[in-house]
């Protein structure tokens, strides 16, 4: 049975929470491997003394032998290995880890420690990383291993070369025979890097994950069960390509302490694993300050509201000329100008607004003019008082209509559904009983047929068949179409031809609510002018739904050939209108950074009144820009860096993010101190092994410069476990939370946390 501690370090995720981890020192097997023997011996006694020996049971005994993984590891008992494989990021100041499905195998040999508790033994594997140009067989980081003997690999026929040493007789003949993947790690560059005896003991826990399985973005899934993790102990600081490889330590007890014997040129050791990986010097490397730039300084009695809302950036007016100030009140109201040309042909300008408004727009005038409509000139909006259009609802209903006629599929399906309904509509006018689904149109067409329709078209058809005195025949006289097309508004004529256009809009209302959330919308049109979203910002805005309607409607009145088709048009628009069960977008959000580069599945969550708000669509509308529709005008919106599995390093600023350690429900939880303090460096400063400035950024644990006793004492400890030392490592996620004062105001307050 494994032996684990009693009340392990438990960790909750808050953007999982649903997830559950806890934090173990060690799963140590009782038995290690080896070939065991099992004897059985009966001795049985009477009042009188020992039985005969003929009398007595025989003994019984029986061998077995426990194996376990040793120059060779099954890739299948690999669970996730991160930084992910062929990843390229900015993981300066990542440790690279890698996660096993079996949680007892870095304890499965014996492994002499320095540690004084009997249960506190080291791991025999270890995490070594390696950048190109460092290993001799492997210059370009590749993770080209040679493949070589276990014999090689424990007698190096090199000079200088040295491998493990292990027990004579405790490999046999088949397995130094056996093959095995190996490096030579130079010898200065094996003491650089290699951990020492009393760090391994912190290289190595377990996980224990008690959640439903969630698939993240570099691959691993969090399945509940348990889980053994080695952590390696250098962050790959300088951009490049790097290897990590798993390797056995086994039989370098003494060896690990800083020194090799004299004589050494290079470590030979057996690769159990390997992957690469790229680190660059990305965005990623400073995440905290372009989060934080996202929104400006973190005062919160000094907010910036410019920087929030989606305008262009304008000085208010010093004079007093009302010109200045009509035009920075429209810049505030987040109108650009654009040229226009009017029908005369003169060339001047207008004012344009996107479906993003910075303030609450107004509503539309209740007697607007209905549709369908041909041109856009019915969407003009006109300023008499400085004699300029408004052209931002007319570009919307022409975009809405370019964008219809730009998609077969909906020109199809829109015309179609108008032919349907223009026959319905003709098969009533005439009297025709047309044919239906069942018998429910029946009623209405005899009702049709005893107002009079019937002898109408009679009399008609009568006056068109008689012959006049030369033998001619007369045509019937015109028929007064306002009055048969004031039939069709009868309750019961209208009821089928609202039937036929619901059983047509069901395509139509689902490409219009695409369009009514900005699919196929020209980034240009949403953000008309540059500089209203410059490079590394963030934006808020309110939806115009008064210009969400005009784009509508701008498709909405595609395919309209005929009167029929314009009288009979607002009945499939209201029938498109039905079968919409997409909720309109209230608000958004615009990101354009480096960020949205190197954080894709970045967390965005918006809340109104502390409900979360339903997020309606995200999409990437360009290079570095994400934008963001909620059905709500949230008032707190937090972003959060995406939680990609469980990852080990230190935190922006090279500090580290501290949890607390104290046993009870708050175990794990995070604390809002850090490590070291304010004011006393920083953990490259303090903790990096010595070494030159361009060489192996090796974090110390032990010893001289360690990590563990002062982190320790930050929690009047004597010493830290590997669950609590790995928990602390745990990288924090950054966060930015913006909030605003008031849900009717376009003004913001920022605040930064972690």
């Amino acid at each position: 049975m494994p032996t684990e501690p009693s009340e392990p370090p438990v960790l909750s995720e808050p953007s999982e929470p649903a997830l559950r981890v806890n934090f173990l020192d060690h799963l140590i097997p009782r038995a290690t491997p080896g070939t065991y023997r099992v004897q059985v011996r009966n001795t049985l006694t009477d009042a009188g003394g020992d039985l005969d020996a003929a009398d007595r049971l025989p003994t019984t005994e029986e061998t077995f032998e426990i194996r376990a993984a040793r120059f060779v590891l099954a890739q299948a008992t690999v669970h996730a290995l991160y930084p992910p494989p062929g990843s390229r990021s900015s993981y300066g100041r990542t440790l690279p880890h890698i996660t096993f499905n079996r949680p007892t195998l870095p304890w499965e040999r014996n492994q002499a420690g320095t540690r004084s508790r009997p249960e506190a033994r080291p791991p025999w594997v270890a995490l070594l990383v390696f950048g190109a140009g460092e290993l001799p067989d492997d210059p370009g980081a590749t993770g080209a291993t040679p493949l070589r003997t276990v014999e090689e690999l424990l007698h190096p026929a090199e000079h200088g070369v040295v491998g493990p040493v292990l027990p004579e007789g405790s490999v046999s003949e088949s397995e130094a025979a056996g093959k095995c993947a190996t490096i030579d790690v130079p010898a200065a560059l094996f003491t650089a890097v290699a951990p020492h005896d009393d760090e391994m003991y912190y290289l190595a826990h377990v996980r224990k994950v008690a959640a439903a399985g969630a698939a993240r973005a570099d691959g691993e899934v969090l399945a509940p069960g348990e889980y053994a993790v080695v952590t390696a102990n250098r962050f790959p600081r300088a951009s490049g390509d790097y290897v990590v490889h798993l390797v056995s330590f086994e039989g370098f007890e003494g060896r690990l302490s800083g020194t090799l014997p004299p004589g050494t040129t290079a470590v030979r050791l057996a690769s159990l694993h390997h992957w690469t990986f790229t680190s660059s010097d990305g965005p990623a490397s400073d995440a905290g300050a372009l989060l934080q730039n996202l929104v400006g300084p973190d005062d919160p009695d000094a907010p910036d509201p410019e920087r929030l809302a989606l305008r262009l950036p304008a000085d208010p007016p010093h004079g007093s000329d009302p010109a200045e100030r009509t035009v920075y009140d429209r810049l505030r109201l987040g109108y650009v100008a654009v040229p226009h040309r009017l029908l005369s042909g003169e060339l001047t300008y207008a004012w344009y607004r996107g479906p993003g408004a910075p303030v609450t727009a107004r509503a539309l005038p209740a007697d607007r003019p209905e549709g369908p409509h041909t041109t856009a000139d019915h969407a003009l909006v006109y300023d008499p008082e400085h004699g300029l259009f408004d052209v931002s609802y007319a570009a919307a209903w022409t975009l809405g209509r370019t964008i219809g006629l730009a998609d077969p599929d909906y020109t199809t399906a829109v015309t179609r559904a108008r032919r349907e309904l223009a026959n319905r509509a003709a098969a009533l006018m005439s009297g025709a009983r047309a044919v239906h689904d069942g018998p429910a149109a029946l009623g209405p067409l005899h009702e049709l047929a005893s107002a009079g329709l019937r002898s109408t078209l009679a009399d008609g058809l009568k006056g068109a068949q008689t012959p006049d005195a030369e033998g001619r025949r007369t045509p019937a006289p015109p028929r007064d179409r306002s009055r048969l097309r004031a039939l069709l508004g009868e309750e019961r004529n209208a009821a089928v031809l609202r039937e036929t256009a619901d059983r047509s809009a069901d395509a139509i209302a689902a490409w219009q609510a695409r369009l009514g959330l900005l699919h196929g919308l020209p980034f240009h049109h949403l953000v008309p002018d540059p500089r209203m979203l410059p490079p590394e910002s963030l934006r808020m805005f309110r939806i115009d739904p008064a210009w969400i309607e005009a784009l509508v409607a701008g498709a909405a009145d595609v395919a309209v050939h005929t009167s029929v088709d314009a009288q009979l048009a607002p009945e499939l628009d209201r029938a498109a209108r039905r079968k919409s069960t997409t909720p309109a977008a209230a608000a958004g959000m615009l990101i354009r950074s480096a960020l949205v580069t190197a954080w894709p599945d970045i967390v965005i969550t918006a809340r109104l009144g502390g409900r979360e708000l339903r997020e309606l669509r995200r999409a990437l509308p360009g290079p570095g820009i994400v934008m963001v529709l909620w059905d709500g005008v949230p008032d707190e919106v937090v972003l959060r860096e995406p939680g990609q599995g469980i990852h080990y390093g230190i935190d922006a600023g090279d500090r580290i993010s501290l949890r607390d350690l104290t046993p009870g429900p708050g175990l794990g939880a995070p604390l809002e101190t850090f490590y070291p303090a304010d004011g006393q460096g920083t953990v490259t400063d303090l903790h990096l092994r010595p070494g030159p400035e361009d060489g192996p950024a090796v974090l110390q644990l032990f010893g001289d410069g360690g990590l563990v006793p002062p982190l320790a004492a930050t929690f009047g400890l004597p010493d830290l476990d590997p669950g609590q030392l790995a928990i602390e490592l745990v990288n924090a996620p950054l966060e930015q939370e913006i909030t605003s004062p008031a849900p009717d105001t376009d003004t913001a307050r920022t605040e930064t946390t972690r």
